[in-house]
């Protein structure tokens, strides 16, 4: 299949680190698109737990049984690199309606910003509703145990 054929979605995120909730989003959507893109925004207003280089190798480590997803980086409008990179799906996750609240009004936004790239929700299976970056951080960062909520790779790696 040639390049202008190809459905393209990214799957845009901080992924600090990535999570099974992340992960099971990723899997879904690399059925639905015959490319993935999950892209780490690099904003330099953010401090991350992790380096955009260490994000994007827990990534790798663990998405190597999904052949038709890449692992990139960008900084500025989401929009913006969809367009470079000939996306024309915006890939989101939901674990509960406060996400839908605030992902509604960003791809709103992105709609205003360009009516050709949609926005696609597919919503986490409820074991992963509770997990979040955040709360891995915290666990992480207190001793904890996080390999029930990250990628047994990134538990091996950061764990």
């Amino acid at each position: 299949m040639d390049n202008n054929n190809q459905k393209i979605a990214i799957y845009p995120g901080s992924f600090d680190p990535i999570t099974l909730g992340h992960l099971d989003v990723l899997k879904d959507g690399a059925k639905m698109f015959d490319k993935v893109i999950i892209a780490v925004a690099d904003n330099p207003n953010k401090t991350g737990m992790f380096s955009v280089e260490k994000r994007k190798e827990l990534i790798k480590a663990s998405i190597k049984d999904l052949p038709n997803v890449e692992v990139d980086s960008f900084s500025g409008l989401t929009i913006n690199y969809a367009k470079e990179k000939g996306a024309t799906i915006l890939l989101r996750g939901l674990r509960a309606v406060s996400d839908f609240e605030y992902e509604m009004q960003l791809s709103q936004n992105n709609r205003a910003l360009s009516e050709d790239i949609k926005t696609v929700f597919l919503i986490t299976r409820p074991e992963y509703n509770f997990i979040s970056s955040s709360s891995v951080k915290e666990i992480l960062n207190n001793g904890g145990d996080i390999s029930k909520f990250v990628p047994k790779e990134v538990a091996k790696i950061i764990g």
